[in-house]
Parts: structure tokens; sequence; C-alpha cells
């Protein structure tokens, strides 16, 4: 990759279960087998200590007040923030499984004021394009493994879904919205061909940060 070109930072969004990692992992793939640098990453990304406590609190085992969960996963984005743009500086795409906008989602649909909610993403790497995967919350009940973690429980996702329907139409410009009911392999082929039109459009562009 020539000097100067940077990668793109691809975000999938959606309620639980809606195929965003199935999704990620295909679009990796596929770039990976076309010669394009391209990395997976996922948040809350659970190895690091702040990870860990995220981790406890999702799988059941700790309680932490609404406010701290979420500060905890804005501040779990923050500390990759810097590993996070020298790899986009070094021309890798990166392909993430949920980002900002997943814990605007969850702790809005909590009840917690969405502004309030919104305040400690800003100035984190803006993204390329997020793909938002929909499907009302009763289909993705049969979808495997549904219900071990905390967050799934349909009435609740049902809430979360309308923030990302909010959210979608306040960031119309880059964001993407896909029904996920459809075929899997017919909803790659869409992502894929925005994904292969936006690269050469990024390349040449300054990393934003989100306000």
């Amino acid at each position: 990759m020539s000097a100067g070109k940077r990668g793109a930072l691809i975000i999938f969004e959606g309620c639980d279960r809606s195929g965003k990692t199935t999704q990620s992992r295909l679009l990796v793939e596929l770039l990976k087998s076309k010669g394009i640098p391209a990395l997976p990453m996922n948040f809350p990304e659970r190895s690091s200590s702040i990870g860990q406590v995220i981790n406890s609190y999702l799988t059941n085992s700790k309680d932490l007040k609404d406010e701290v969960i979420h500060l905890m996963f804005s501040a779990n984005r923050w500390e990759h923030m810097n590993q996070m743009k020298q790899k986009l500086l070094e021309g890798h795409t990166l392909v993430v499984d949920r980002y900002s906008f997943s814990g605007v989602a969850y702790s809005s649909a909590k009840g917690l004021d969405f502004d309030w909610c919104y305040a400690p993403e800003r100035g984190l790497i803006k993204p390329d394009a997020v793909f938002y995967l929909r499907a009302p919350p009763n289909d993705l009940t049969n979808r495997g493994q549904y219900g071990e973690e905390r967050y799934e429980k349909v009435e609740f996702q049902s809430r979360v879904a309308k923030v990302f329907d909010r959210l979608c139409a306040n960031e119309a410009s880059y964001w993407h919205q896909f029904d996920a009911s459809q075929p899997v392999d017919e909803l790659h082929a869409r992502i894929a061909s925005i994904t292969e039109e936006l690269l050469p459009t990024v390349a040449t562009q300054p990393l934003d940060t989100l306000s």
C-alpha cells in the first residue's frame, strides 16, 4: 500500500444475534482474499482490565450502576483508539463488530439520557461506514445461544432497535441499513459491493472524529 493511503473504519451495528459477527468475518475474509490488509475487532474488547470488568457484568456475575457500566464501555473504546488510529494510517482496514452506537443504544434503552450517553463518544474516530443489520427482535430469539447474556431479552432489544433507528436517521450520510433476515450470502454481496466502492474513496481522506 503506497504511503499516505489509509484504511477504512467499518462498523457493524444492530441488535443481539442480528448477524453482525458472521457478516464482519465474511467481509474480513473477502478483503484478505483480495490482498487488502484487513483486521477484525470487536467491542467490548474483553481482554483488557476494563474489558474483564465489562465481561463480568455482561455474563451476569457482577452488578454495576447503569452510568458506571456505560462509561466503562466508552473507556474500553478510548483505550484502543491510538492503536486503531495507527493501524488505519498504516493502511489496514478495520472491521469492527459494535462501536460507540451500541453503547448509546443499549444505555438509552435502559432510560439514560441520549445526549449524556453520546457525550463520552465524541472525539473517537468516526467510522467511514456503519452497516446496520436491522431485524425485528422477535425474529432473533430463535438464533443460537440467544438469552445467555444480560441484554438478550426481546422487550429490551425492541427499545435498543428504536435507538439504533434514531442513530441511523441522525447519521444517514455514512450509515447503510440492511434487512438482517435476508440470506447471508445476499447480505454479504451487498456489503462487499459498498465496501469495494468505499476503500479507494477514503484512502486519501483524513481521519475524522465523532462530534
